[in-house]
């Protein structure tokens, strides 16, 4: 099946035969238009980003190469494009985001099938992205494509042991994904599920739309799926930019090297007077340092490994700042203004803990970002990509009466395994919950504008459930839901500068 794939597709690209194309549109726009389905739960949009695939497919014949697996490939191309769609109708009409977003927690630990794919749906296509290549490959083959195993070795190059092996191993990868955002099941029941379900039938007459469309590369597309198209391309250029990054930097850490250079910093009186300070206690005296130090933009090796991290700027507009025992992640946190949160990063950062201060009269935020460049030779920009998400939500709004806040002061406790949160916003609950407990972007999607009393605790020693289990138990106790999922956000994205 492979080589009539590519075989069609080098048909289509030296010949420019539409028969051929025809046929591969065939044969694979069920499996490209329920990719889509899945992600924009909307049959018309999904039909658009399934033509919007096969154009770039039709434009890019004659580059795939002979080891491509065009299934994995077109599956891929369907996520991008559909990441891309929904990008698109989040900033045109915020509001129907709700309908994109499925409650996948688990109810029941023995769900028949049909709940079970209904918990893993909304989560499987953002699973498969975290899948090295050849495992994405060999479940899109085994599963969404219905091979043996015997022809998914042949797809991939490998005996078909080889082939059960590499299944397998990639079936547990997903079963402990889902098992991280609350969904508890077994391999067994997620392969059989996915095979049920993973592949719905397009309409009739889609396929035939898209061949004609696709043949002439988009000449005849409307403006909307030439929008998907450019989105789509620019995503794939991103990963494609983001893979060689890696693999160089694995190559390169194999030979005992580093890609990252630290240049080294002449040391003056000014940076060693600022880092004779042993603490920075209280705003005033890093208001005094920032004051009283000559301007500049400095990063040493830290002095007050003592410490835990520290830093902080004033609001005056002028991006000065300064901060103690940071690492680099800390430092392009602080010099982006972004939570660590919402930074993904597209290869490792050096290590170590450093001081900083970045005090010039105006433009320090700039300065700062350009020093962690020429040191750490790394950069970061802002880019809306696919990111596993948190959700809060009301789920018995009776319930969020009991813990309407009365009059009491606003208040905030962390002691050991318990939380207190008082008086605050449901926003509040989302910051604490993002920054000090589930480490990942929580969206407050409640509704709710009055102030709130929150008590959370759980038992370390509890091995048979994670934090998020327990807190996603607890706030279902006052009607609220903590719903994981995958959703394009905005994020602060790393990568290397040269």
């Amino acid at each position: 099946m492979q080589n009539d794939d590519l075989t069609l597709l080098r048909e289509y690209a030296r010949r420019n035969s539409e028969e051929a194309f025809a046929a591969l549109v065939s044969r694979h726009v069920n499996l490209v238009y329920s990719v889509a389905l899945r992600q924009v739960r909307d049959p018309h949009l999904a039909g658009e980003i399934t033509q919007a695939v096969f154009i770039i497919l039709a434009r890019k014949a004659d580059s795939l190469g002979d080891k491509t697996i065009l299934p994995g490939w077109l599956c891929r191309t369907a996520r991008y494009a559909s990441a891309n769609a929904l990008t698109i109708q989040r900033r045109r009409q915020h509001r129907e985001q709700e309908a994109h977003m499925q409650t996948i927690l688990n109810e029941a630990a023995n769900e028949s099938e049909s709940e079970t794919w209904n918990q893993i749906a909304p989560l499987l296509d953002g699973a498969m992205e975290q899948l090295g290549q050849k495992d994405h490959d060999a479940l899109v083959l085994r599963f969404f494509e219905g091979r043996n195993f015997a022809e998914v070795g042949a797809a991939l190059g490998a005996s078909e042991d080889a082939a059960k092996m590499r299944v397998n191993r990639a079936l547990e990868k997903l079963r402990k994904f889902f098992t991280k955002r609350g969904v508890s099941s077994t391999t067994a029941i997620i392969a059989g599920t996915i095979s049920a379900n993973s592949v719905q039938a397009a309409p009739v007459a889609l396929a035939k739309t898209v061949a004609a469309v696709a043949i002439a590369k988009g000449a005849a597309a409307s403006g909307s799926t030439l929008t998907l198209i450019k989105g789509a391309l620019k995503i794939m250029a991103w990963t494609k930019a983001k893979t060689a990054i890696v693999a160089s930097m694995v190559v390169l850490l194999a030979a005992g090297t580093t890609t990252v250079t630290i240049h080294q910093i002449n040391k003056n009186s000014a940076s060693d007077s600022w880092r004779s300070l042993n603490n920075f206690r209280g705003r005033a005296a890093m208001l005094a340092t920032l004051n009283n130090t000559p301007p500049q933009v400095t990063i040493l090796p830290t002095i007050h490994s003592g410490y835990g991290a520290k830093w902080w700027w004033p609001h005056d507009g002028s991006g000065r700042s300064l901060g103690m025992n940071s690492s680099v992640t800390d430092l392009l946190s602080y010099a982006y203004r972004e939570r660590t949160t919402h930074m993904v990063f597209s290869e490792p950062t050096v290590g170590g803990k450093y001081d900083y201060i970045a005090n010039l009269p105006q433009g320090s935020g700039a300065a700062f970002q350009q020093k962690i460049k020429e040191q750490f030779d790394v950069v970061a920009h802002k880019d809306v990509i696919m990111a596993d998400v948190w959700v809060l939500k009301v789920s018995d709004p009776e319930k969020i009466k009991t813990i309407i806040n009365t009059g009491g002061h606003a208040s905030e406790e962390n002691a050991g395994s318990k939380w207190k949160v008082e008086n605050a916003k449901m926003a509040d609950l989302a910051d604490v919950l993002e920054g000090w407990l589930l480490f990942a972007p929580v969206i407050d999607r409640t509704g709710l504008t009055g102030r709130y009393d929150f008590s959370l605790s759980w038992d370390y020693n509890d091995k048979s459930r994670s934090i998020p289990m327990v807190i996603t138990d607890e706030l279902k106790q006052v009607g609220i839901k903590l719903v994981p999922t995958n959703m394009p956000m905005e994020m602060l994205v790393v990568e290397k500068a040269h």
